[in-house]
């Protein structure tokens, strides 16, 4: 197998474009004493972003769409694993969209 060097290049700097933005505010973050309360309100930014994809999702989907939010809903509450939430929450949307409501 051949790989032509543009698309070598191609793939490395779309790999760097994509590392950079998220590696570098970890390493400066991870070096500065941030102050409680932007720690208190940086607690917060998961559970937002997770209700907004969530409810976009909603807007998008039908029944399928409400029974793999609810199952996501129900298993972060319980559980608080991104893992878990995320394995849950897709398992009942194609399990819904695939056998109950076709």
């Amino acid at each position: 197998m051949h790989i032509r060097p543009e698309f070598l290049g191609l793939v490395l700097a779309c790999a760097l474009v994509t590392a950079v933005p998220r590696v570098l505010p970890l390493l400066v973050l991870s070096r500065l004493r941030l102050p409680q309360w932007l720690l208190d309100w940086l607690r917060y930014v998961p559970v937002a972003v997770l209700a907004s994809l969530l409810s976009l999702e909603l807007l998008n989907t039908g029944t399928a769409g409400l029974v793999g939010i609810t199952a996501a809903l129900g298993v972060a509450a319980a559980t608080r694993s991104l893992l878990g939430t995320v394995l849950a929450g897709v398992a009942v949307y194609w399990l819904s969209g695939n056998t109950l409501f076709l």
